[in-house]
């Protein structure tokens, strides 16, 4: 198969209309079904990784799964085929389409492809709280590239730290008292989880602190922020967050 996965924008409009999700931020300028484009293209990567796009050079066609569901909640495949012409990618999308429909199409149920996996251990994904976080603050606070990504407000204040350490202080509360506010998300082969920070507002995040467990279970390492487009771009590959503070409406 190719490196990459490449589908047409009607093909991709029809997939988000399949899944009845919005894969589109609500921000001025978002790209439409930008999500959805991340999305698939990370998922395809990982399949290519575990071997699971099922390939029939004889017949002309590949199909992968999405790991997304229609209405009724069936599996959705992208159905590929050869491209005929010339100096163009390998293979091209006819649809995405149910067990049911591949089957009226000659294709064998039983070689349908598994999902991509992300995570061995479930309990990766849960927010232990007798775990304390361990913050690189001279890279959230001082590197440039991850500076930028705070409100404008904390970036040019002097008491920057204190007001981080502060916001951090409310996150730690807020997610021992519930965890189901930690969001997991996949990231170079890791299972990490996203945490609220609210900097400006006590009950409204602005970007989400990625913490990875240790290897010794003991601790958390908090490595970075995350812009909020950036952290549900990266929880949709497991599964779509259902959290209030980390939602297509509250991207930025």
């Amino acid at each position: 198969m190719t490196k990459r996965y490449f589908v047409k924008k009607a093909k991709l409009n029809d997939l988000a209309e399949l899944t009845s999700e919005e894969w589109t931020f609500s921000r001025e300028g978002a790209t439409k079904n930008g999500i959805l484009v991340n999305y698939l293209a990370h998922t395809y990567e990982r399949l290519e990784y575990e071997n699971k796009i099922f390939v029939d050079e004889k017949n002309g066609r590949a199909i992968f799964n999405t790991g997304l569901f229609d209405n009724f909640y069936e599996p959705l495949y992208a159905y590929l085929e050869l491209n005929k012409r010339e100096n163009t990618q390998k293979w091209y999308t006819v649809g995405f389409k149910s067990a049911y429909e591949l089957a009226r199409r000659g294709v064998d149920n039983t070689l349908l492809p598994e999902r991509a996996n992300y995570f061995e251990d479930p309990s990766l994904l849960i927010f232990d709280a007798n775990c304390p976080i361990n913050i690189q603050f001279g890279h959230i606070l001082n590197d440039p590239n991850n500076i930028k990504r705070l409100p404008k407000k904390i970036k040019d204040a002097t008491n920057r730290t204190t007001i981080f350490r502060g916001a951090l202080d409310l996150m730690v509360k807020s997610v021992t008292a519930n965890y189901k506010l930690a969001v997991p998300q996949y990231y170079k082969g890791n299972i990490q989880l996203l945490l609220p920070v609210c900097l400006l507002e006590p009950m409204k995040a602005d970007v989400a602190l990625v913490v990875t467990k240790s290897n010794d279970g003991k601790y958390y390492q908090g490595h970075t922020c995350l812009t909020l487009d950036m952290a549900y771009n990266n929880a949709r590959l497991i599964a779509r967050p259902n959290s209030d503070w980390l939602n297509v409406r509250e991207g930025k």
